[in-house]
Formats: structure tokens, sequence, C-alpha cells
């Protein structure tokens, strides 16, 4: 469930009635890793799964290939609210050490992190990748068509992720920016795809989040339809991320790597 239906009052200056309005569901998710409370994720409930795969591995926590075993410990309302999932301490990352104690809310990524130095994400710099400016609107309205949520309530994001072809590979939508990129990225892990993902497509603005959630996932270029924070810019520039921000109307703006578009004389 996605979106629920709520009664409001529509005012105009002429009159006023009552509305029937759709609103994206925002509920909380906890996750126990091998039955002990690791955090508690604000969410849109749908691909549970993808979005916990997609944050361990964001989060150094799993990032191997073999599956893993979920378990819904409890629902409420036919609303998963506490999932388990069993790792083997052998196979637990580096990142479940910096165990989130606070609540991680559905518009900030790093929410929970203790310490100034949990934010740093280390790493190889991604090698260049060309494109063309062609297919960037396209891929922009592509994602723009399968967002269902957002047509009936207008409050929810999408993330798309294309290949080097500009081919759909997947796409999720959900209340919080950067849940809807987990959600994304933990689709192709358990597809075994996420070596083909070199585009990303996001509905709202960047900020370092989802710019490190992109460099771990190995996906050189962002495409955003909204603005980008001076941190995002920073961070794209360090990693090789090409990072393009007010995507919309036949115009868009390059923070970085503007090398990547092989026809920049075009634009």
């Amino acid at each position: 469930m996605q979106t629920i239906k709520y009664q409001g009052l529509k005012i105009s200056l002429k009159n006023y009635q009552k509305v029937n309005d759709f609103l994206v569901v925002e509920a909380p998710l906890q996750i126990n890793i091998n039955n002990e409370s690791y955090t508690v994720v604000m969410r849109t409930p749908n691909d549970d799964i993808e979005l916990i795969r997609g944050l361990l591995f964001a989060e150094d926590i799993y990032k191997k290939t073999s599956p893993l075993v979920f378990k819904i410990i409890k629902e409420e309302s036919k609303i998963t609210s506490i999932i388990n999932i069993t790792i083997s301490k052998d196979d637990l990352g580096k990142g479940y050490l910096n165990k989130r104690t606070l609540l991680s809310v559905s518009s900030c990524g790093i929410c929970g992190k203790q310490e100034l130095k949990d934010l740093k994400v280390t790493g190889e710099r991604l090698e260049s990748t060309f494109f063309s400016s062609e297919n960037l609107f396209k891929m922009q309205l592509e994602m723009t068509a399968f967002q269902e949520t957002f047509k009936k309530s207008g409050g929810s994001h999408a993330a798309a992720i294309f290949d080097k072809n500009q081919e759909l590979l997947t796409i999720k939508e959900d209340l919080g920016r950067h849940n809807a990129v987990d959600k994304t990225v933990g689709d192709l892990l358990h597809k075994n795809n996420l070596k083909k993902a070199n585009f990303l497509v996001v509905s709202g603005r960047v900020s370092y989040e989802i710019v490190s959630k992109a460099f771990i996932a190995k996906i050189p270029i962002i495409i955003a339809v909204s603005a980008c924070s001076s941190l995002a810019v920073d961070f794209a520039k360090e990693f090789g991320i090409c990072l393009i921000g007010f995507t919309r109307d036949q115009k868009m703006t390059i923070y970085s790597n503007p090398n990547y578009l092989n026809n920049l004389e075009n634009v």
C-alpha cells in the first residue's frame, strides 16, 4: 500500500468543498539484524526487501551476492513493521560496527550517524564515462511515466537506473529520496544486474547521501530534476561522478565532470 485516501477541505476564493485526496503512505520499518534491532527507517511501504538490501549495501554491512534470509516479524494493518535479516558474523561488513541508534527519517539519509567521521566514503575514483545529452530528457520522461504513486498523491519521490544504452533497468518510488535510491540498487542486487547501472535519475534534489550511494554502487552519472547541494557537488567531483541538476524544460546544469558529455559543444 503506497497511497491512502484522506478527507480534506479544499478552499478557493469563492467556495469550499470536502475532497478525498490520495496521500503517500509513511510508516516506520524496524530492521533487525540477527534478531537485534539495527535501525528504524521511515519509508513508503512496498519493496521493503529491496530497500533493506540497498541500505545494507550502501552502509557496508552486506555486499556479497548470496541471497539473504528475510523474515517478517510483525505486521500492523497489513503493513510490515519489523523485518529480521540473518547474516553470518563472518559476512558482516565494517559498517555494522557503526550501528545506527537514532531514528532515520524519510528526508535525511545521514540521520543516525554518530560522529562526523562516519560521513566519509572511501574508495577509488570512478572511471570516466562518456555519453550524449540527447536522451537525458527521454530517460526522465520514462521515469515520470512510471510514477503511479506520485500521480495519485503528488507526495512521493522516484529513482530510476538506466544502463549505458539508456535502457531502463529499474524504477522505484518512496516518500524519501534516498529510500527510492536504496530500493533501485537493492532491486538490481537481487537481479545480479547492478554492474549494468550507468545513469541514476532522481525526481528531486541531490544531497551528499544520494551521491555517496551512487558512488558505492559505481554509478557514474546522476541526473536530477531539481537542485544539488554544495556537498553533493564536492563529493561528485572527488568521486568522478558527473552530476547534473535542474534537468527540465530542455535545460540542465552540469556541476561536475562536464567532460563526460561528448557533445558538449552542442549544448
